[in-house]
């Protein structure tokens, strides 16, 4: 019994150090300066006056275009989310309760685009929007974005396993048709996969970097992700070509570290506002009624 609780202690501290310790330090390395980082203890707090002093450089660094780079970031995974709700949940309720020719057809590719790397559409995708001439719009970030085949099965599982077709056939008999149908039955009793979708399309949309990163020429245009890259190349302690640069603006370390931990505040939010249907998302379809 002790060598066991022993072994899980030893494995639960192993963890601690991988992934908690780069957080903590993450979080503290904002309350210092650049000197301090290297000079004290990595986990001392600093002052809240160095938090904000390393506000003022990071809001100042290139005519204040990291709010500019939030800005996109919740334009382009806000409207690419919005159209993933609109075309996944449909998707997933037709895969899952109608038969058509090609039904199997259409969910196996489903499976094979979802399981496939992201990185290997982003050529054919740079080569369709060039040709519709959309390279440095907007639009060529969100429409893309909004190509989330994980959202389509999450909803054709949730429909397939915890939706009873007696339900929906009864709503048939009183005479609705099948868009009353979906809208006045099985949209309701789907919030919890609603939720889910949602924040997985954000998250995923949040976080990538490729696409934008290809189909973006102006900086004013990126998204926080690449934006962070350019921040971390623009950082001397990373980049000792850009020092001078560096100097003028103040992005040092804690100015890096900070924009992180800012860059991570929409997607905590949005954990935080769906984490119900999260839960109730994730457990949905366990028991088939």
């Amino acid at each position: 019994m002790r060598l066991g609780r022993g072994i899980r202690f030893i494995i639960l501290t192993a963890f601690a150090v991988v992934f908690v310790v780069p957080i903590i330090w993450l979080i503290l390395a904002p309350t210092k300066s650049d000197e301090a980082l290297v000079t004290s203890g990595p986990f001392g707090f600093g002052s809240l006056h160095q938090v904000a002093l390393a506000w003022q450089h990071l809001d100042a660094f290139s005519d204040h275009i990291y709010r500019a780079w939030i800005g996109n970031s919740l334009l382009y995974a806000l409207g690419a989310t919005a159209i993933v709700l609109v075309t996944a949940i449909p998707a997933g309720y037709g895969l899952a309760l109608s038969s058509f020719p090609g039904r199997r057809l259409v969910l196996s590719l489903t499976l094979v685009v979802m399981i496939m790397p992201a990185a290997a559409l982003v050529l054919p995708i740079f080569l369709e929007l060039d040709a519709l001439h959309l390279i440095g719009n907007a639009l060529s970030v969100i429409l893309p974005f909004a190509f989330f085949p994980f959202g389509v099965y999450l909803a054709y599982i949730y429909y397939a396993t915890a939706i009873p077709a007696e339900l929906l056939d009864a709503a048939r008999i009183d005479g609705c048709d099948e868009w009353s149908t979906f809208r006045r039955i099985a949209l309701p009793l789907a919030k919890p996969v609603v939720g889910l979708v949602f924040f997985f399309s954000f998250v995923a949309d949040w976080n990538n970097f490729f696409l934008p990163y290809a189909v973006l020429g102006d900086s004013s245009q990126y998204p926080i992700q690449v934006g962070l890259s350019n921040l971390l190349s623009s950082t001397p302690s990373f980049n000792p070509a850009v020092g001078g640069g560096g100097q003028q603006v103040g992005i040092f370390r804690p100015e890096l570290a900070l924009a992180t931990l800012l860059a991570v505040i929409p997607v905590a939010i949005v954990f935080l506002v769906s984490q119900r249907a999260l839960v109730r998302g994730l457990v949905a379809g366990a028991v088939k009624n």
